[in-house]
């Protein structure tokens, strides 16, 4: 199944996935309002300067965070002990949103990793 927007995948979910992807795509749109939401992989994801920064996908037991660089994680893998991740996907539990101060970290990490477009990446991600 192809999707043509975020609300559009999120109305296949199951009850219990919904919420927590909800929360996560709120607390995304917070942090970083100049991100374009999109469709990449066939999952919500978070545009920056057209470079896509960040997604997620619900899965049958978690949402699976993607910071669509394998770099991203390991560099935050002080922060993110007590979670299960790859390289490129941070495992989230459905029931235990991931909080602000570590999503804005994942979010600044990965937007430091695009070119620079005159402005310094660090003063754009909040850093």
């Amino acid at each position: 199944m192809s999707f043509a927007d975020v609300d559009a995948y999120l109305a296949t979910l199951a009850p219990y996935q919904r919420p927590g992807c909800e929360t996560l795509r709120q607390t995304i749109r917070a942090i970083r309002p100049d991100a374009v939401e999109c469709i990449s992989y066939n999952a919500p994801a978070y545009r920056i300067d057209g470079k896509v920064v960040a997604g997620f996908a619900a899965f049958k037991a978690h949402i699976a965070y993607l910071p669509h660089s394998g770099s991203v994680l390991p560099q935050l893998a002080d922060a993110l002990q007590g979670y299960v991740y790859t390289p490129g996907s941070l495992h989230v539990p459905y029931d235990a949103p991931l909080p602000a101060g570590l999503l804005t970290q994942l979010l600044a990490v990965r937007v430091a990793e695009l070119p620079t477009k005159g402005k310094s990446r660090a003063a754009k991600a909040g850093a």
